[in-house]
């Protein structure tokens, strides 16, 4: 019966949804190419393109040393993007797949996909001076 109820038990665990992937797997993935392993626009992708992609570690600084949650959001999902990179930047529509979180974006709480979120709070934990 012992052997039963753990055969159970890890069939069950087995069956578990699998972790949802980081911000740093998904920036790896969507974002490297372009932008760097280490966020500083010199991915090996960046030789070919017109404009050279921003250094994603200086956010904050060039922002008065606050990360710019809210524009980085609205850049990646492409509501808020610079005319000058448009079509520079793909679109990333698997940010957008999976649940939601609740996020306060200047004082109204805003609904926004957690792999989106997940990515954002990357590079927010990679700023510089």
């Amino acid at each position: 019966m012992k052997y039963l109820y753990l055969t159970m038990v890890c069939g069950v665990a087995a069956c578990a949804q699998p972790e949802p992937p980081t911000g740093k797997q998904l920036f790896a993935e969507n974002c490297a190419s372009c932008h760097g392993a280490d966020a500083t626009g010199e991915g090996w992708a960046s030789d070919v393109l017109k404009r050279k992609p921003a250094d994603l570690t200086r956010l904050s600084a060039r922002n008065g040393g606050v990360f710019p949650m809210e524009r980085v959001l609205s850049t990646i999902d492409g509501f808020h993007r610079n005319p000058r990179f448009e079509t520079a930047m793909p679109e990333f529509g698997s940010f957008f797949a999976g649940p939601m979180a609740a996020v306060e974006l200047d004082g109204v709480v805003t609904p926004v996909p957690e792999p989106l979120l997940a990515v954002a709070e990357y590079l927010e934990a990679l700023q510089r001076p």
